[in-house]
């Protein structure tokens, strides 16, 4: 099974989150219509959520500040007046909580929210209404206690009122607005310097908390529409994780039936194969007697080649979709770097002697061991000089190179005077299945797996590929080992001796000694 790296892994939520708030909280500082320009219904009715739930929490207070008012004007206003004023505070405050809970309990929150908020500002003008009549019918002229007193209980109402109502200047300005102009209008009629002090510092106190009104019911505003388009990310992040999720699956599942494909077709197709390619030998060798025509051995022959071809080819797909799927294991043991190169040489040397290729040895004469795993570095080895003779034109030359690195590493090389590879093809040769434009037009054999495998068996030691372009010409292949693999002398003495048996063994002395 290929491995599928998954797409809700790519990205960070949170992080996505945070920068979108970030970026909406840039774009409306200062600006708060620009913030409200989508979904402005929305933020609305959550602030009047709000303040109904506000003024559900506190239903008690301002009732309760009347009856102490209603108490302490007992000494100067009759009995009957009071309770009159008193049950009609109670009865607007009556009201007012009735609309409340309807709005929050039944389905009328659905419905305009311009009729809630007329509802709302009647009840606040009327409940204002009465607050204001003790400033008309219960002041005693030359009773400057009293209308300390009645004054200083009002603007406290007023604060009340607008800590209570800010989500909503409507609501705020028809209620402690009324009561602000009846006490400076009370304030006028007494022609007095201190009364009108007192008229100038009510109208400085209402000025002062419509400023904080708004600042608390532009900040209660944002937080909203923040929270409504933070939840909409996050319905949208689990929307894509869902799709992201479902996509990981079906690619699991496909991957799954691709491995099981080539699995079974590897069975069917080398099981006719080893039959067609050992018939077309005997044929092409008559070693059960002379042909009657001769042509007859050149089309064994050529079936024979096209088999071992074919067979390669299955091969190199095998081991490709075992490094993907990260099923290729390493047999890790101490390595002679020379000696796979020697091997992989032998089993491309026929085809080199008929192009007239020279092979080219450059290796010190102490080169270290390797602890890798022997048949992948002769495998890349093959691939790397397959690749070489292929392109190589006919007569030229082939390097083969092998030296420690400055780091104490060690790279493998393998390089020709052929045409190269075009820049713009360098970043995408490594990709499976993939041909450069001179093996399309010279219609070179090949599949375009050799060099994936060389990659992926190199990243499987660890190892680093690259390819570029020599300067006089050709391409160079290297993979470069690092220092880690390499056996210095003792390293390789204790591995090479015969009381280390198992593959364990050989790995944890490598790493250790």
């Amino acid at each position: 099974m290929f491995r599928h790296e998954s797409i809700a892994a790519r990205f960070d939520p949170l992080e996505l989150l945070d920068s979108q708030i970030r970026k909406q909280a840039r774009k409306g500082r200062g600006k708060p219509s620009h913030l409200a320009t989508s979904g402005a219904n929305a933020w609305e009715r959550d602030l009047m959520r709000l303040f109904v739930r506000n003024q559900l929490r506190v239903s008690l207070a301002l009732p309760f500040l009347a009856l102490l008012f209603a108490i302490a004007n007992y000494a100067w206003t009759p009995a009957a007046y009071l309770g009159m004023w008193l049950t009609g505070i109670l009865l607007c405050q009556l009201v007012q909580l009735v609309i409340c809970r309807l709005y929050e309990t039944s389905a009328g929150a659905q419905s305009r929210l311009s009729d809630w908020l007329g509802m709302l500002a009647a009840s606040e003008f009327f409940m204002a209404a009465c607050w204001s009549v003790p400033l008309f019918f219960f002041w005693q002229e030359g009773n400057g206690l009293q209308h300390v007193f009645m004054i200083s209980v009002l603007m406290t109402v007023v604060a009340v009122r607008i800590l209570i109502a800010a989500n909503f200047m409507p609501v705020v300005l028809a209620g402690t607005g009324l009561i602000t102009l009846s006490i400076v209008l009370r304030c006028i009629m007494q022609a007095d310097a201190l009364y009108a002090i007192m008229g100038a510092i009510a109208v400085i106190v209402e000025i002062f908390f419509i400023q904080l009104s708004r600042r608390l019911q532009s900040t209660a505003r944002d937080m909203l529409i923040f929270k409504s388009q933070r939840e909409k990310l996050i319905h949208e992040l689990q929307a894509e994780r869902d799709r992201a999720e479902r996509a990981r699956r079906r690619a699991e599942q496909a991957s799954r039936a691709k491995s099981r494909f080539l699995a079974t077709m590897s069975h069917e197709l080398r099981t006719p194969l080893n039959a067609i390619m050992g018939f077309s030998e005997i044929i092409s060798s008559e070693m059960l007697g002379p042909l009657p025509v001769p042509q007859y051995r050149d089309y064994a022959s050529d079936i024979h080649k096209s088999g071992s071809y074919l067979l390669s080819l299955i091969n190199d797909i095998l081991d490709l979709s075992r490094i993907e799927a990260g099923k290729r294991e390493l047999r890790e043991e101490m390595v002679d770097v020379r000696g796979e190169a020697r091997a992989a040489l032998h089993m491309v040397e026929a085809r080199a002697r008929e192009k007239g290729l020279q092979v080219e040895w450059e290796f010190p004469a102490r080169l270290p061991h390797l602890l890798a795993d022997s048949r992948a570095v002769r495998q890349i080895w093959l691939n790397l000089l397959s690749n070489a003779v292929k392109f190589t034109p006919d007569g030229g030359h082939i390097v083969l190179r092998a030296r420690r690195t400055g780091a104490g590493g060690l790279e493998i090389q393998v390089a020709d005077n052929g045409e190269g590879i075009p820049q713009t093809e360098l970043k995408t040769i490594l990709k499976s299945f993939t041909r450069g434009a001179a093996a399309m037009t010279r219609a070179v054999e090949g599949a375009g797996l050799g060099l994936p495998i060389v990659n992926g068996l190199a990243r499987l030691h660890d190892a680093r590929l690259t390819i570029g372009n020599r300067e006089t010409g050709g391409l160079r292949v290297t993979i470069s080992f690092p220092p880690r693999r390499v056996l210095e002398s003792s390293r390789a003495e204790i591995l090479a001796a015969q009381t280390i048996t198992s593959a364990s063994q050989r790995a944890l002395v490598a790493l250790t000694a």
